[in-house]
């Protein structure tokens, strides 16, 4: 059955029309899949027979389309939680992913990424020496850098190591210098710096001197201080090179998911910049305590300006699973270096402050997303929004981040308060192995992610990548709900795998939903906006195993081509006007 606009909106010939491979329009609809797609004006004015497309909708500038036999058209995709800016921190610093990211496998090669950042360019504009992205389950030591270990690459220059949750990283003793931790410098609340530990007893560690590798709060401030060290001229790109990281995954609708008010003003200043607007739409949340102090500078609107929109707040509540800092109600299976066998993790905000914050959040009509890894800051956060929701009302799509360990309660729960889970799904394959291990057990780990209890409740739940945390790798979020393999191999909870078309639906419709955009993306129908990806291959129908091998061909953002740069059409890149040093905390 063809879609088209009536007669009666029709406006000259269309500027596209696709035709060829096969094309998944993510609709309800049963009939069979249209043969051609025609665009005009940066919107869909037709979906169905190609020869209806050619005869009512060709002319002489009509550009023709056609994908080769094994491709596929899909509505572009929409990154559901991530961190644009920080995905150009990531693009820009010392890669320190292990693979199939990056190649760092030990400390040796930690070491000499970092060593060939300083001698780069922009490591020799930098007052930091910083990378991103190692794995303490990933490096054959199996542990952490400690700050012996970075003094080995520089004592001249502080160094800053960032673990691939962001939650934690390590810095040399000059970067001990510059945050001013000591062996009197107590832990901050919510954060740990570790150290080489002297007991009193068993159960009571006193201070000891720093080893480098800091947890959350104690973390941040090396974070900040580092990205504000680094040039304008290179920390200016981060938001154009985080663009374009996406654009080569498919993703059309990107989010910056955490930032400060002063980024916000940034984003702002440089979507202005633009002459025809961001070439990629942005969605930004602002930190929610933030956003409580100064409400009027959060502007939050359904409406974008120059492709840039603030759609609400963020919370924080706990850390990360990997990283083992996530807040659980179970203990870990093996506690982290100095804590005992009864450690949960721990909680970033007090029950009050979780509350006022989502209080805030409905007051003010912005929607409310919130970082919650652990089961018990799960609970935390269903209890405050169950109390928000009984005074102010729901159908906010308020949503919940990660939900590595979410009980099959608390997705019923989320049900009932209609609270959207976005699950980082690639965790089965980064970290499926590490927390059968070490992290949780395997009895636990297997339901982590756990979308198929959202799919057997007939809810619409989302996957996202949150770079930098990973690379913002659209075929990874499919092929790691439908398939759950490990690094090792091994199926991690196959009751939670799902099928290509929920993996699909997770980062097109669903995605559109949970932004309050079904209406206008998510699918491809008559009257929304011309956002697609072309794929080497149609992830419905090649063998699920495959499904990671297929490759992003082009991306198109109404109906222009944003990825690859070769076809892109050439225009001026605004830059950031100064460091972005607040950006990338809290993943």
């Amino acid at each position: 059955m063809s879609q088209e606009v009536s007669p009666g909106t029709r406006s000259g010939d269309a500027d596209i029309i696709f035709s060829g491979g096969s094309i998944v329009t993510v609709t309800d609809e049963k009939s069979a899949a249209p043969e051609a797609v025609a665009v005009k004006d940066g919107r869909i004015v037709f979906v169905g027979n190609l020869s209806q497309a050619r005869a009512k909708w060709q002319g002489p500038d009509t550009r023709l389309h056609d994908l080769l036999p094994d491709q596929a058209l899909l509505p572009g995709f929409i990154d559901a939680h991530g961190h644009i800016t920080g995905t150009g921190l990531q693009a820009t610093i010392a890669n320190l992913l292990a693979a199939p990211d990056g190649d760092v496998t030990g400390i040796a090669s930690l070491q000499d990424k970092l060593r060939a950042f300083a001698e780069s360019e922009v490591g020799k504009r930098s007052d930091w020496i910083i990378g991103f992205g190692y794995d303490d389950s990933m490096l054959t030591e199996g542990n952490h850098p400690t700050r012996h270990d970075l003094d080995a690459v520089s004592t001249e220059k502080p160094v800053l190591a960032i673990h691939q949750s962001f939650h934690l990283g390590a810095v040399n003793s000059l970067g001990l210098e510059r945050l001013k931790y000591t062996a009197t410098t107590p832990d901050p609340k919510g954060g740990v710096i570790r150290r080489k530990l002297e007991r009193v007893t068993e159960s009571e560690p006193v201070y000891g001197e720093p080893n480098g590798v800091l947890e959350e709060t104690a973390f941040n401030p090396a974070a900040d201080l580092a990205v504000a060290g680094m040039d304008p001229i290179d920390s200016g790109q981060f938001l154009a090179m985080g663009l374009r990281a996406a654009a080569r995954f498919g993703f059309t609708t990107v989010q910056e998911g955490g930032a400060s008010l002063e980024v916000l003003g940034l984003l702002r200043q440089v979507a202005d910049a633009y002459p025809d607007g961001l070439p990629t739409d942005v969605v930004v949340y602002v930190k929610a305590d933030q956003a409580m102090k100064s409400p009027d500078t959060v502007q939050a609107s359904r409406e974008y300006t120059k492709g840039l929109r603030t759609a609400g707040v963020k919370l924080l509540l706990d850390g990360s699973p990997q990283g083992r800092t996530a807040w659980l109600t179970e203990p870990y299976l093996t506690p982290p270096d100095g804590q005992n066998e009864n450690y949960r993790g721990y909680a970033t905000l007090p029950d009050k402050d979780v509350l006022a914050q989502v209080r805030a959040g409905f007051a003010n009509n912005w929607q409310v997303i919130a970082h919650v890894n652990g089961d018990a800051a799960i609970d935390q956060f269903i209890q405050c929004v169950r109390t928000a929701t009984k005074e102010a009302g729901q159908d906010r799509r308020t949503t919940a981040i990660h939900c590595q360990t979410a009980r099959e309660d608390q997705v019923e729960a989320f049900r009932e308060l209609g609270i959207i889970p976005s699950f980082f799904s690639m965790h089965t394959y980064y970290w499926g192995d590490w927390y059968r291990k070490t992290v949780l057990g395997p009895e636990r780990a297997v339901d982590i992610s756990p979308a198929r209890w959202a799919v057997d409740r007939g809810m619409v739940y989302t996957s996202h990548h949150d770079a930098p945390v990973a690379l913002p790798n659209s075929i990874a979020i499919l092929s790691s709900q439908v398939t759950r393999v490990t690094r090792s191999g091994s199926v991690l909870g196959p009751d939670q795998c799902v099928s290509a078309l929920d993996a699909v639906k997770s980062i097109t419709i669903n995605a559109a939903r949970q932004y309050f955009e079904e209406d206008t993306k998510g699918s491809i129908e008559v009257g929304k906006l011309a956002d697609f990806v072309i794929l080497s291959h149609n992830p419905l129908t090649i063998p699920e195993r495959k499904i990671k091998d297929i490759t992003v061909v082009e991306t198109i953002k109404e109906g222009r081509t944003v990825y690859p740069p070769s076809l892109a059409l050439p225009g001026p890149v605004p830059v950031l006007p100064k460091a972005m040093s607040a950006a990338f905390a809290h993943c």
